[in-house]
């Protein structure tokens, strides 16, 4: 393969305290918890919204922030469930359930609590490079509309979901099984025109009529598993459907065949709900599908901790503790096969918590082996893959980003890198901010 030499002098448009890549849950979390610290924060994304999954990508519900006893992602992301419940009442007095998302709202409220803080932020724009040496980062560089430009910070935290500051460092990551193969990503949708009176009526997550569908041919792959469709406004439905096998979120090629692959067999659920399901879907239709493929699974850090199965069995406490949570494990099939969903379905129902119960989540995962100031947050923390799929989403992002975000500050205040954070004052200014620690003697 040929190559070419690219060499630009390009402006350090930004200098720093803190820089943030990536814009979703953990990214936001991050960004406003270190600014409101004092910190000069600078962070891009690449999107033209904040929140990632939650808006671009149109997923559709927030996993539950809580355990049933105890409200587990406090601090930040009490703070946005309280703002949308001010909205307009959408997410539920159920915070240990899933919480459907209204995407306006969601937007808005993340606008509100950026322009609060008063960070410095970038839109449409990416990294598309790091500059490191000796296991320091010294610039990344970024692309806009403007060109390319780099920024200097005193710390980075990688919320991309899928680790590319970090990897691009040079840290150590993991992705996949065994075999390397990946969870399935979902193009998610939005509906108009469902009659939530009758569709409420039936039993949820189940595959009406499923058999009947393949056999008449319906759909492009035999996929068994639905998570299905959750009520997010009048009439309106926010839609979990359908699997994209083999999708490879560090690869662009991948993430194309997977968004075309997508929009393909969304066509064939609308089939499926209209003339299968039925019950107040039969006169549904396609408002929209997400700018962003849902993805579950790409790189995991390898960090200076790795949070394994064994923690979730256990309950694990942690002296160095910087959140805990509850969501069970829900490592998705990664084929269509009957095979593999029969092995995700005992997973999916035998990992899971009573009332009450839940996890610690160390500091440990936060920080990448090999980087001296660099930070990981949300979907690519240093875990196995089967605590990624319980930590991977939204509440669980609200957790580590907040701790990301809060141990950014201190490195700025201390003078010291990520490493000498001391972590009973990190443990403090997490309590002093609501978070739910309750281990911590104080």
């Amino acid at each position: 393969m040929d190559s070419l030499e690219f060499t630009r002098s390009i402006p350090v448009r930004h200098e720093v305290d803190v820089f943030v890549a990536g814009g979703g849950p953990a990214g936001v979390a991050a960004a406003v918890t270190a600014a409101r610290q004092g910190c000069r924060v600078f962070l891009v994304e690449g999107q033209g919204c904040f929140g990632g999954m939650g808006t671009a990508a149109l997923v559709p519900a927030f996993m539950q922030f809580s355990d049933g006893v105890h409200f587990l992602a406090a601090g930040f992301g009490e703070e946005v469930y309280s703002r949308l419940k001010a909205r307009r009442g959408l997410a539920d007095d159920r915070p240990d359930l899933s919480v459907s998302i209204n995407v306006e709202d969601l937007k808005r409220v993340y606008d509100q609590m950026a322009a609060e803080a008063g960070f410095g932020f970038s839109f449409l724009t990416q990294i598309i490079g790091v500059e490191a040496k000796n296991g320091r980062i010294e610039h990344v560089v970024c692309a806009g509309k403007s060109g390319l430009f780099a920024v200097k910070a005193g710390v980075y935290i990688d919320a991309t979901g899928d680790g590319d500051l970090a990897a691009w460092a040079g840290a150590e990551f993991e992705k996949g099984d065994a075999q390397g193969r990946m969870m399935p990503g979902t193009l998610c949708s939005l509906w108009a025109n469902i009659d939530w009176e009758r569709a409420n009526a039936l039993p949820q997550h189940q595959k009406f009529r499923l058999e009947d569908a393949f056999r008449d041919k319906v759909f492009t792959q035999e996929d068994w598993h639905l998570p299905g469709i959750w009520h997010v406004g009048p009439g309106m439905g926010g839609g979990n459907i359908g699997h994209m096998f083999g999708v490879d979120a560090t690869d662009e090629r991948s993430l194309t065949e997977a968004l075309l692959l997508g929009r393909k067999i969304i066509e064939e659920y609308e089939i499926y709900y209209r003339q299968y399901v039925q019950n107040g879907f039969e006169s549904m239709h396609l408002a929209g599908t997400g700018m962003l493929p849902g993805i579950r699974e790409s790189r995991r850090i390898v960090g200076d901790f790795v949070l394994e199965l064994r923690h979730f069995e256990e309950r694990a406490v942690f002296a160095d503790e910087i959140g805990r949570y509850s969501y069970n494990v829900d490592v998705h099939a990664a084929t269509s096969s009957k095979d593999d969903f029969a092995a995700f379905e005992k997973d999916h129902t035998t990992l899971r918590y009573k009332p009450g119960e839940n996890y610690g989540i160390p500091y440990g995962v936060l920080l990448p082996r090999g980087l001296q100031n660099g930070l990981v947050a949300g979907r690519c923390v240093s875990t196995d893959r089967y605590m990624q799929s319980s930590l991977r989403v939204m509440p669980g992002c609200y957790i580590t980003g907040q701790a990301a975000g809060m141990a950014a500050a201190l490195v700025c205040e201390l003078g010291c890198d990520p490493r000498g954070v001391p972590v009973q004052a990190l443990q403090r200014r997490l309590v002093a901010m609501g978070a739910y620690l309750p281990n911590f003697a104080g």
